[in-house]
């Protein structure tokens, strides 16, 4: 198994990206740690993979605090994965042009984004670094490199949240420590894309089908980036199979961009 004895903790573990993520990892013989806001759901998950035979633990955790991450890692001990997968609600963020969008909205998944993956990615590499190895995990979109109308902040919040990858990488990866995003399309199969989806449907005027119709064209494949792709690429990244792999972005992204 690729993550045999590793420990992952998850932020926004009961989301689809998270979930998906959780169970690949599970499967490959990590312990999880599952964390958010919502007990009964990441119970609920815990249960699935015990009974799956993998092994996960859950709490309550917040990953804008500070105080909350860095308690909950104390407790669970040593940790070689740390994958952030936390998410805003998009409704008032996404479907705007830029001229009719309050600063405020603009700003929210900026400042969102940005501090809760700070926050988590420098708990993890202030352990990571002493133990001398790890895994940091993130997960963009192809708007960190490529414009794409009415995103909002969106597009600058996993622009920034790339740049941060390199910083931690460029300061960490001498200690062991690696740092990697996962870029992919919207996934369709999750409730936060079908609701971004809608929001710009209704923007310019078609059906919910047709925007994903034409997303899906801008792809080389002509079909978005699955959940079980993305979660299979997560494990195989943070398994020690992906060693040379830091600073670096996972383009998952079907040809939208073309490295």
């Amino acid at each position: 198994m690729l993550l045999e004895n590793k420990n992952a903790v998850i932020y926004g573990a009961a989301g689809a990206a998270g979930s998906a993520v959780a169970r690949a990892f599970a499967r490959e013989g990590a312990r999880v740690f599952l964390t958010g806001r919502d007990l009964g759901a990441l119970d609920a998950l815990a249960k699935e993979i015990s009974a799956a035979g993998g092994t996960a633990e859950t709490a309550v955790v917040d990953a804008l605090d500070e105080e909350a991450v860095e308690t909950h890692l104390d407790a669970a001990g040593r940790i070689d994965i740390s994958f952030n997968a936390i998410g805003i609600p998009q409704q008032g963020l996404q479907g705007i042009p830029l001229a009719d969008l309050p600063v405020a909205s603009f700003l929210r998944p900026v400042t969102t984004y940005a501090q809760a993956h700070f926050v988590t990615a420098r708990a993890a590499a202030r352990r990571m670094s002493v133990q001398r190895s790890g895994v940091i995990l993130m997960h963009t979109a192809e708007p960190a490199r490529v414009g794409v109308p009415m995103l909002g902040g969106m597009g600058p919040a996993w622009a920034a949240m790339e740049a941060l990858n390199r910083e931690l990488s460029v300061e960490y990866a001498r200690d062991g420590v690696r740092s990697v995003c996962l870029r992919t399309t919207g996934m369709v199969e999750t409730s936060t894309i079908d609701v971004v989806f809608g929001l710009h449907a209704d923007a310019l005027g078609v059906t919910r089908e047709q925007f994903t119709t034409t997303v899906a064209e801008t792809t080389h494949r002509k079909r978005a980036t699955t959940l079980t792709e993305f979660a299979e690429t997560a494990a195989f990244v943070a398994s020690d199979r992906a060693a040379a792999m830091t600073g670096a972005v996972a383009n998952l992204t079907g040809g939208v961009i073309v490295d």
